[in-house]
């Protein structure tokens, strides 16, 4: 059956511009079936613009309301009961869509997520999980990344499992390398949280590797890495501002010291490579794992292609049923705990 992923198309920063043209390619290039969510009519005509859709499954599902970056997340969820977000989680709660994406406010989408779709048994807290490239040549995944600021130990224990899940359903590796990140190998080093959360995670049936500092994130010598959100989100972001800062200095470097227009081209074509490898557009987004379906938070500055691999990374999601993979294996440790305790 071809997959239905409902789409926020008022969520970005250029919205719907961006959110109509990624699904316009989505559908052509994956075959997914797209609904647009947002006010029937604007959308009406702003996809009419557009002759390429015409003959793709895309159509529109009106939403009167849309909650803005502006607006306070738990106001705003309690306030706008029409908004784009709380629709678009509603058909994957009724089995109409088999996933949901925004690049809209991300405090107002995990918290209409949370109240829409629920917490899958054994969850606590869901956590926002990133991917990005390493020097490797592969990729690794950091949670959470900013939908908990203040986290107990047990709940790095349980992102420590859904990331891994998600990681080896994914990516296709056997068995993931875990660690935690923190501010020495030693076992010993940290905070309390970390230093109790190390306890939790060496107990459990992983590849756990340890603590692992913040410039191992992107040696390839780890696959999942394990934080509490204030922690990850800073790295995130840290992260992201460091990719900016080479790019932006290498292109200029570029520019100033390439003369010969062969050299220029070569160089031109060799920095595009690097521009792609490092570029977050590619890798589809952040899902909130834990919840009971598929919920995909974006960029706010996301543009064609980040809607694009969006949509094709929570169709995947959604194919592999790591959802259920997820409530399974939560339930296999919650029984052997009990067994051992």
């Amino acid at each position: 059956m071809r997959s239905v992923i409902a789409l926020d198309a008022m969520g970005s920063d250029r919205a719907p511009k961006p959110e109509i043209e990624g699904a316009i390619q989505a559908s052509r290039n994956y075959g997914v079936e797209v609904l647009l969510i947002g006010p029937r009519e604007s959308l009406q005509t702003e996809l009419a613009r557009y002759s390429a859709a015409r003959n793709l499954p895309i159509s529109i599902v009106h939403a009167s309301e849309v909650i803005t970056m502006d607006d306070k997340a738990v106001q705003a969820v309690r306030a706008k009961r029409d908004s784009s977000m709380r629709v678009g989680l509603r058909l994957v709660r009724d089995g109409k869509a088999q996933g949901f994406i925004t690049a809209g406010n991300t405090g107002a989408a995990m918290a209409t997520a949370k109240m829409v779709l629920g917490a899958i048994p054994g969850v606590d807290r869901p956590a926002l999980a990133a991917v990005f490239p390493t020097a490797t040549g592969s990729v690794a995944e950091l949670l959470d990344v900013g939908a908990n600021v203040d986290c107990k130990p047990e709940n790095l224990e349980q992102f420590a499992v859904m990331g891994e899940i998600y990681f080896r359903s994914m990516f296709g590796t056997r068995r993931p390398r875990v660690g935690l990140l923190s501010i020495g190998e030693e076992e010993s080093k940290g905070n309390e949280l970390t230093r109790e959360a190390f306890r939790l995670l060496k107990q459990l049936p992983l590849n756990f590797v340890g603590n692992v500092e913040g410039r191992d994130l992107y040696n390839g010598e780890v696959d999942v890495i394990v934080a509490d959100g204030f922690v990850g989100n800073v790295a995130l972001k840290v992260s992201e501002g460091v990719a900016n800062l080479v790019r932006f200095t290498l292109k200029e470097t570029l520019k100033a010291t390439i003369t010969r227009q062969v050299g220029y081209l070569i160089s031109r074509s060799a920095f595009a490579d690097f521009k792609k490898r490092l570029d977050h557009t590619e890798y589809g987004g952040a899902p909130l794992l834990g919840v009971k379906g598929v919920c995909f938070i974006t960029h706010g500055s996301s543009n064609m292609n980040a809607i694009k691999n969006a949509i094709r990374v929570a169709a995947e999601f959604a194919e592999r049923n790591i959802n259920d993979t997820i409530e399974r294996e939560l339930a296999s440790l919650r029984a052997g705990a009990m067994v051992n305790g």
